[in-house]
């Protein structure tokens, strides 16, 4: 009988720590995909976050390094250029990467650094309580915004995929969602996109991706779907902002 689908082998037969309807098992399996399909588990290393993706590390067969808050892009910089043959990807929730990271993730995209960033973008922080992150949506309850976030105080959301594809090191940025089988089929075409950007030496490549945190948002993970897709979706558009051939396609 011909074998149509498989658990990757790039990931562990571990539970999972994640809460019922959290993308991230999707996020891990799509990485873990293109990690198999391009046969490169044996040169891979993994940069884990601080956050709900603290243990990724358990999860992905392959090398893996801890790095401090916000820090994966420049930990994934050092282990990029010791190991120049190393294929490294750095994982980051938006509280990591958007908040205290944001310097981090800007200059390396500035160097051009030859790693592959996974962006997860559930617009709140998910480990430490539920409170407001920088890509919270204007009007969005949080345990720090229980009237939701204003902008009058907290300023605008931060489109990261928008504000780094006009970096001129940032050779793939794209934005995905998680939501759907549809979503998550394009997702996986634009990870494994990513790792191709990063492995023909092209430069810096981020996909973010949209996710949920039913726990947080007060929602069940079915609800936390659909509200994803009507009030993620409108403000964080999905496509392509910017790819090795200098195209962008929204959409």
């Amino acid at each position: 009988m011909k074998q149509v689908y498989a658990v990757p082998k790039a990931l562990q037969p571990r539970a999972t720590h994640y809460c019922p309807g959290c993308t991230h098992g999707i996020a891990h399996k799509l990485v873990a995909e293109a990690i198999d399909e391009l046969g490169v588990r044996d040169r891979t290393v993994g940069v884990a976050p601080v956050g709900c993706a603290v243990f990724a590390y358990d999860y992905f067969d392959c090398d893996f390094q801890q790095a401090s808050h916000g820090r994966a892009p420049a930990v994934a910089t050092g282990i990029r250029r010791a190991l120049p043959d190393a294929v490294v990807f750095a994982y980051q929730g938006d509280g990591d990467l958007a908040s205290i990271g944001a310097a981090e993730i800007v200059h390396a995209a500035m160097r051009g650094e030859r790693i592959t960033v996974i962006f997860i973008n559930n617009a709140i922080y998910g480990m430490t309580g539920g409170q407001m992150a920088p890509t919270t949506l204007v009007g969005q309850k949080t345990t720090t915004s229980p009237a939701g976030r204003k902008l009058e105080h907290a300023g605008s959301p931060i489109r990261i995929a928008e504000m780094l594809s006009t970096i001129p090191g940032a050779a793939y940025v794209a934005r995905v969602a998680l939501s759907s089988p549809a979503h998550v089929a394009r997702a996986k075409r634009a990870i494994r996109k990513a790792f191709d950007t990063q492995l023909a030496g092209a430069g810096f490549s981020l996909v973010e991706c949209l996710s949920t945190c039913p726990t947080n948002w007060g929602m069940a993970p079915i609800e936390a779907m659909t509200w994803l897709e009507e009030n993620m979706i409108p403000y964080y558009p999905l496509g392509e902002f910017r790819t090795p051939e200098g195209g962008a396609s929204n959409g």
